[in-house]
């Protein structure tokens, strides 16, 4: 199951992407490079939250062998 940071990850990754879509159609580069901050908080927002659901799965797994002992 995805951790919430790598939900809000993908969520401003696709709105970085709408941002910079609109940005080109509408010739604003304001707006493109609020679009190409997002997608890269994004990226680093869902790197983030696989760390902490790969941390989580480690430690339920250790408890899980404590449990058995």
């Amino acid at each position: 199951m995805l951790h919430k940071d790598e939900v809000a990850g993908k969520v401003d990754q696709a709105k970085g992407k709408i941002k910079q879509k609109v940005g080109e159609l509408t010739e604003d580069p304001q707006l493109i490079d609020e679009g190409l901050d997002d997608e890269a908080t994004g990226e680093v927002k869902e790197g983030v939250g696989s760390v902490k659901r790969k941390i989580a799965d480690v430690a339920d797994s250790v408890a899980d062998k404590v449990r058995r002992s």
